[in-house]
């Protein structure tokens, strides 16, 4: 009767365990499948100096800051100046109004000679015009930042655009590229959109210029860069624009981000190359 007994309770201790493997097996199951939704939508800049959350929008406007500071050929320093600026005048975001008829993300108004409305909530266009005005300061960049920013902008308080001066180096350091893939983005499936490579490479270009040199092939397209600073900043320009633009993936230098896993950020590939970034 024992035995009988050792019998069944060992039966039962297996059922047992079968049942919990089971469970155990469907909720990792679920959870893999629930995982890209539960993050919901954002971007994360994580340096050496800190970190700092953005929304995808706050994401693609840096990035796009950067790119036009490399079509200038503009130090990191302007590229600071304008993040902060932006920080101040807009929380880098691209507002249709403002004080009286500012617009845009550096707030730059129509009858102060800024341009047309459309222009300046361009980001690329307003982004030029504010780098058109720093360059013309002089010494710019041997002043402090909120003088350099206030003689561009002439704001009511020129002295509030230095509280954003370490954010500003940080955007700086990820989205120029002095850091390699410092910038995340992710966005759950249900925020995807359909594939639109072939606008996203000519927005790219408009941004960085239209020497960039784009190879299209295989389903893919592949961005010539001559250095690892522009590569990376290439790089996290399509990544921050990949959901605008319906881009799925992101290849450079041992790297690659994939929209499936974008909270994951960037992993590792051994075939992505650093001559090239690679869109898909």
């Amino acid at each position: 009767m024992e035995r009988s007994g050792g019998g069944r309770r060992w039966r039962w201790a297996a059922v047992v365990s079968a049942v919990v493997i089971v469970l155990g097996v469907g909720g990792y199951v679920a959870f893999q499948r629930a995982r890209p939704y539960l993050h919901g939508s954002a971007c994360e800049v994580r340096t050496a100096a800190g970190k700092m959350q953005l929304s995808l929008e706050q994401g693609a406007n840096s990035s796009t800051i950067a790119a036009v500071a490399f079509r200038k050929q503009l130090p990191e320093r302007a590229a600071v100046i304008a993040y902060a600026t932006a920080i101040q005048e807009s929380d880098l975001r691209n507002l249709a109004g403002g004080d009286r008829d500012s617009v845009g993300m550096f707030q730059q108004r129509p009858s102060q000679g800024w341009g047309t409305p459309a222009q300046l909530r361009d980001p690329v266009q307003s982004t030029s015009k504010f780098f058109d005005a720093l360059v013309k300061v002089k010494d710019y960049l041997d002043r402090d930042l909120h003088d350099a920013a206030q003689r561009v902008q002439r704001s009511a308080d020129g002295d509030a655009y230095a509280q954003h001066e370490a954010n500003g180096r940080l955007l700086a350091r990820a989205f120029t590229g002095r850091e390699t893939g410092a910038a995340r983005c992710w966005y759950p499936p249900n925020k995807r959109t359909a594939a639109r490579r072939a606008e996203a490479v000519r927005e790219m270009r408009r941004a960085f210029g239209g020497r960039l040199q784009v190879a299209d092939a295989g389903g893919h397209s592949a961005v010539r860069v001559s250095n690892a600073r522009s590569g990376w900043a290439v790089a996290a320009w399509a990544m921050t624009h990949a959901q605008v633009y319906g881009l799925t993936e992101v290849r450079h230098a041992g790297l690659h981000w994939e929209a499936d896993a974008g909270h994951d950020g960037w992993t590792k590939d051994p075939g992505a190359p650093s001559g090239q970034v690679v869109l898909r």
